[in-house]
């Protein structure tokens, strides 16, 4: 979010400037337009001294354009954590409110297979299937072997 910030600001001070994204890459040494064009939509980070240049160059407070760029740093600095958090939970199921207030799930790719099995057997073995689930039935041992042949039978067909 930061990163788009510093480009949001980037862009505004370089059409303000009345100049191309070329115009300007050929001021500041080691850019190109390209570059210019990844930084404005927050897709490539800028050194301190590049914004500095941008700054003088286009007329804005390098402050405007270094704050931002400190807040993108620290921002992906948060991503990584709550990247390494989630990798540890990977496997757990997490609840989340929607603002709908409906509550809902992430799934892990085998969860999400068995549901879209369940949503295409036929009322039957749906019937079957919660009644294995709940412990209901009582030949449930031979249906669990059966549940379990079929997934992996279909996990090998993946690999494949």
């Amino acid at each position: 979010m930061a990163a788009k910030k510093v480009g949001v600001l980037i862009k505004e001070a370089r059409t303000n400037a009345d100049m191309t994204q070329e115009q300007l890459a050929r001021k500041i040494s080691g850019l190109s337009a390209s570059d210019i064009s990844l930084a404005e939509r927050g897709q490539k980070d800028l050194t301190q001294a590049q914004l500095k240049q941008i700054a003088k160059i286009t007329g804005v407070t390098q402050a405007s354009l270094i704050n931002a760029a400190k807040e993108t740093s620290s921002s992906k600095t948060q991503k990584k954590t709550e990247t390494k958090k989630k990798e540890t939970k990977k496997t757990e199921t997490k609840k989340t409110s929607t603002s709908s207030g409906k509550t809902s799930m992430q799934l892990t790719a085998t969860e999400k297979k068995i549901i879209t099995l369940y949503r295409e057997a036929d009322a039957e073995t749906k019937k079957q299937v919660l009644k294995v689930l709940k412990g209901e039935d009582d030949d449930s041992e031979s249906v669990l072997e059966d549940i379990l042949e079929t997934v992996v039978s279909m996990l090998g067909d993946k690999k494949s």
